[in-house]
């Protein structure tokens, strides 16, 4: 299926509505933290609540009753198959460990992506009352006013964001904050990943990096960066089944640059089993 511009416009005032909603309801549990039974997935740090799970219960529900025929892929509860070509990407709390904590620093995320690949976005911060807007042809909006990622700043000069996980190799991870030093690449972490990508699509970020995220993590930020005159990397069908790849996201001009700083396409990152 190809969406024209009317329908892209619809469908992205649907997500909206849908993100405000997820946020309200994940907004209700954050403000009763200690009442949230929390478990543990792969790893010790890599948690989970009833939070995420009715969040993304919320989200695939309406989109599924707007959109019946798309597929829908969530962190929780995995890819239901579609008949359009189209298929929702949801991660129903990016940030989990800083929600959890009580910080400002997660983030709801609704993606939209065609056989092309990321199509629309919408990343949703209920905390800081921040909604990120944005599609194919469409440009990108923070909370109604139009963004395009920085022309002002690059990698020497401005900010690039960072994120890090228990998948890539210690000792890998910390030759790429070495690099970084070496070449005076100021780098900065705020909670959610998706949020940081979201950061890169305003202007407040020169880019982001990360060694492994899935596609739901970066689905939509995608979109967003892309829509905003930014450049993103590349994934493959296997993000579809739930396999982490390594993930750049910069403005046009410095993309180029960070990934061969990055190069998280070569050998020797991945820890075995994760």
């Amino acid at each position: 299926m190809t969406l024209d511009e009317h329908e892209s416009r619809r469908r992205l005032a649907v997500i909206e509505k849908v993100a405000r909603a997820a946020g309200e309801l994940a907004l209700s549990y954050f403000a009763r933290l200690d009442e949230l039974e929390i478990e543990t997935k792969r790893v010790l740090t890599d948690m989970v609540s009833v939070a995420d799970r009715e969040v993304e219960e919320l989200i695939r529900s309406r989109l599924q009753a707007e959109f019946p025929g798309d597929a829908l892929l969530g962190e929780e509860y995995g890819l239901q198959a579609g008949s359009t070509g189209l298929t929702w990407v949801v991660d129903p709390i990016d940030g989990t460990a800083p929600f959890l904590n009580g910080m400002p620093g997660w983030c709801i995320c609704i993606g939209l992506m065609d056989a092309e690949g990321p199509l629309l976005g919408a990343i949703y911060a209920p905390v800081l009352d921040e909604m990120y807007l944005g599609g194919r042809g469409l440009g990108a909006t923070l909370n109604g006013r139009a963004v395009r990622v920085t022309g002002r700043f690059d990698l020497s000069t401005g900010l690039l964001g960072v994120g890090v996980n228990d998948r890539v190799d210690p000792a890998r991870l910390a030759k790429l904050y070495e690099d970084f030093a070496r070449e005076g690449v100021s780098h900065v972490r705020y909670g959610s990943g998706a949020l940081m990508l979201a950061f890169v699509a305003a202007g407040r970020l020169v880019g982001y990096c990360e060694p492994r995220m899935s596609l739901w993590d970066c689905l939509a930020g995608y979109a967003l960066i892309e829509a905003a005159g930014g450049k993103v990397g590349s994934y493959d069908e296997a993000a579809l089944d739930s396999q982490p790849f390594g993930v750049i996201a910069a403005t046009a001009a410095d993309f180029d640059r960070l990934a061969e700083l990055t190069g998280f396409d070569r050998p020797g990152w991945d820890v075995a089993g994760r």
